[in-house]
């Protein structure tokens, strides 16, 4: 049988319930597009970050 060789710190132990309190991930709707999106990130539909165009959208053929 498997037995711990010393005993497991209360820091160690905090560091691996931590994973425990995360949450799914929130999602806001877009102004300009209305699409959801992760907050503080870029629209990957319009390619648009707080107004401004970033990135270039290519046309779908």
């Amino acid at each position: 049988m498997a037995v711990p060789k010393r005993k497991t710190s209360r820091m160690k132990r905090g560091f691996r319930r931590s994973a425990d309190a995360l949450e799914s991930p929130t999602y806001v709707e877009d102004k300009d597009s209305g699409e959801l999106r992760r907050p503080h990130h870029i629209d990957l539909k319009s390619g648009r970050y707080r107004g401004r165009q970033v990135i270039v959208i290519k046309e779908e053929a």
